[in-house]
């Protein structure tokens, strides 16, 4: 239940908030009077929102806690081989690099922090940067200026990272400064949540925090990174491993 207690502890406000409204709605659909079609509404926006903070809640324990996701050895699997180089970028909680050495046994790998304030402002991000107890000290880089030198990268992860960059502008900067890095047989392995029906199902409106299949394909194209291998993890997960264009 890690995974989910986190999700819940990084997004109480929502949950408290959606709690507070089921409550105080469904109290007062049914004493005050008002129109038939008024009460129909209410109850249906009540509902909607009781069913979206069941839905989360469910999704994240499954995608969390009950798949394989935050395991971390399908990765071996998707590069298809083990990296003698690596980087790992997240914008602050990083729950993975751990898992990554022991995966990675004998390779090199770093890790990279690439929080923006000034561009990264929801609150929980703020919050995950508070109780974060990472067990490696990582990089602060800018996005725009890796410090890996060009084609000396066999392998870069960004897991559950890559949407907090909000701009196109954002995105394209830093998947060229990865492309530069890249061996030429190298990989690059995202994974993300998507702005798609079954992440509406489970997160509601929240889904527009993620970006659209389309969103990153056109970011990688773009960035001439072509889709090697793409794969879900539960309905509301897919990942992308990505390599050079020719």
């Amino acid at each position: 239940m890690h995974g989910l207690r986190q999700v819940v502890r990084l997004n109480w406000p929502f949950y408290a908030a959606a709690i507070l409204v089921i409550i105080t709605s469904t109290l007062g659909l049914g004493r005050l009077a008002m129109p038939s079609a008024v009460r129909v509404a209410g109850y249906t926006a009540t509902g909607l929102a009781a069913f979206w903070l069941a839905g989360s809640l469910a999704a994240s324990w499954i995608v969390y806690d009950g798949s394989r996701l935050m395991k971390w050895t399908w990765i071996l699997r998707a590069l298809g081989s083990s990296p003698r180089t690596w980087i790992n970028i997240h914008a602050g909680l990083d729950e993975s690099t751990p898992a990554l050495r022991a995966l990675f046994a004998g390779s090199e790998g770093r890790v990279f922090d690439m929080f923006n304030p000034a561009t990264m402002t929801e609150p929980s991000i703020a919050r995950a940067r508070q109780r974060a107890r990472n067990a490696i000290e990582p990089e602060t880089v800018d996005i725009r200026h890796l410090p890996v030198p060009t084609s000396t990268v066999d392998a870069a992860l960004l897991l559950l990272s890559a949407h907090e960059l909000r701009t196109d502008d954002a995105r394209g900067a830093l998947f060229e400064e990865l492309r530069r890095g890249l061996t030429g047989a190298g990989r690059i392995v995202v994974v993300e949540h998507l702005r798609n029906w079954a992440n509406l199902m489970a997160f509601g409106p929240g889904f527009l925090h993620f970006h659209s299949r389309r969103t990153w394909t056109r970011c990688f194209t773009r960035a001439r990174l072509t889709i090697q291998r793409e794969l879900s993890i539960t309905p509301f997960v897919r990942v992308f491993v990505l390599g050079k264009s020719l």
